[in-house]
């Protein structure tokens, strides 16, 4: 079915075509070459999100194998056109543009192709713009089995020959292919009709359109990538792992220049966007996931995760630790291996130590829980010390139920709050007690049971030399 693309707001159409319907039988997976992931993210969505920035009047994506998971995957707005039967790349570009206007410009993309850069994509639009073909190639030291750029004697683009069908001259060329051609639409449709399947594959290669634009009179234009990594495509676990690295090195020295310093680049992963406020530190094996800010000076110790949050100036987060859908202020402390779950709010210079675990809890300045303690569904007061072994009993197997803590308030070590409960301004929770009501301003609670000493006790390794 033929989906109309209205053009009538754009003089000048761009058309992005992204092809992501092959199997990549060489990851050795049961999930889809392209949903993949690259820092996080599928490197079809990477793709999107570089095609996005080019303003295209619509991105067209074809999918093939299990088309269905990478639709559901894939939350973006694209038109799907489905390749059943995958007969190559210019087959693919074929049954795209059948759904797409013949004006304007086309670029082609690829899935699994995720590195390419915003600003090389807009050079090729430019190209077909101008009336050429613009065609992204890049220098490998070892082009492996990639598609060979052939010029002529006066240096321009003549052809595309695969691997497959290379000579021995032709295959020491370290010029190469990247897939990635920009054209005016109507010259493409008119080259794809013409393609044919006369290659060692029989399949329909879009790089057949190189010469025939060359034919036509048609200048192509090579755009060369800055690096080879840009253009860099996977086809196994191996080359996947090598862009993960390539891609958080790209990132980590983005942050390096706002003036982060990061212990190892080498180690340290980057799967969000990260902002980063001047002087940072970020130690070996540091995890930064979805929507993270840094204030001035924040301090990631080594292994500590910090996901979706925001942390104030002189920040400390230290080894192990997880800090998850949190908002810290300035001058707060966290863990050693301590749990800051989402909807924790700690206010300046909170201080959260080791094993300790909060959740939906609200910290008041200057607050400390320094060991082994559960803090969820509360509101605790500045200036407030929560002892070891504290837990706030929220959930009573159907509801969670809320815990009001005043400022001042001292709660002894191993104590158990049972709420709903609220415990005043300046009150003090005698160690080891478990609190069921209110506790009024600057009372002590005391909730133990009553202690009994018995006489004559016999341990359970000496009744039998006593019978």
């Amino acid at each position: 079915m033929t989906q109309h693309i209205d053009t009538s707001d754009s003089a000048d159409p761009l058309y992005v075509v992204i092809l992501a319907a092959g199997k990549g039988t060489r990851m050795q997976s049961s999930q889809a070459k392209v949903l993949h992931k690259i820092a996080g993210r599928s490197m079809l969505t990477h793709v999107l999100d570089t095609a996005t920035g080019l303003n295209p009047s619509c991105v067209a994506v074809v999918v093939g194998h299990q088309a269905e998971e990478v639709k559901k995957a894939t939350p973006a707005d694209v038109l799907w056109v489905e390749q059943a039967e995958q007969l190559g790349t210019g087959h693919a570009v074929q049954m795209a543009m059948a759904q797409l206007p013949a004006d304007g410009q086309v670029i082609v993309l690829y899935g699994d192709v995720p590195m390419v850069s915003e600003q090389t994509l807009t050079y090729a639009v430019e190209s077909a713009r101008q009336g050429y073909v613009g065609l992204v190639t890049a220098e490998f030291e070892d082009p492996a089995e990639l598609g060979r750029i052939i010029r002529g004697k006066d240096g321009a683009i003549q052809s595309i020959v695969e691997f497959k069908d290379a000579d021995e001259a032709q295959r020491t060329i370290k010029e190469i292919n990247s897939g990635i051609v920009a054209a005016p639409a109507g010259h493409l449709v008119q080259w794809l009709e013409r393609i044919k399947p006369n290659n060692n594959q029989g399949e329909y290669y879009l790089t057949d359109i190189i010469a025939m634009a060359v034919a036509d009179g048609i200048t192509v234009e090579g755009i060369k990538a800055e690096s080879a990594a840009e253009v860099t495509g996977v086809n196994d676990r191996a080359q996947l792992a090598e862009l993960e690295r390539l891609f958080q090195r790209r990132q980590a020295l983005q942050l390096m220049q706002q003036g982060v310093t990061i212990a190892d680049p080498e180690r340290v992963d980057i799967r969000g966007q990260v902002t980063a406020d001047q002087d940072c530190f970020l130690d070996v094996n540091v995890v930064l996931e979805g929507s993270v800010h840094l204030g001035r000076g924040v301090k990631v110790g080594p292994g500590a995760v910090v996901i979706d949050s925001k942390l104030g100036e002189r920040c400390q987060v230290q080894a192990h630790t997880v800090v998850e859908g949190a908002d810290l202020g300035a001058d707060v402390s966290v863990g050693p291996f301590a749990r800051i779950r989402p909807g924790s709010v700690l206010d300046d210079g909170v201080k959260v130590g080791n094993f300790v675990e909060t959740k939906k809890a609200h910290l008041g300045a200057g607050t400390k829980a320094s060991h082994l303690a559960y803090l969820g569904d509360t509101n605790i007061g500045a200036d407030c010390n929560i002892g070891a072994g504290t837990i706030t009993c929220n959930y009573d197997g159907i509801n969670k139920n809320h815990t009001a803590i005043g400022d001042n308030v001292f709660v002894g070590t191993n104590s158990t709050l049972v709420a709903p409960l609220k415990i005043e301004d300046d009150a003090f929770i005698a160690a080891g007690s478990t609190v069921t009501s209110k506790v009024e301003p600057g009372d002590l609670a005391v909730g133990r049971a009553k202690q009994r000493n018995i006489k004559g006790w016999v341990r359970p390794g000496q009744r039998d030399k006593t019978s």
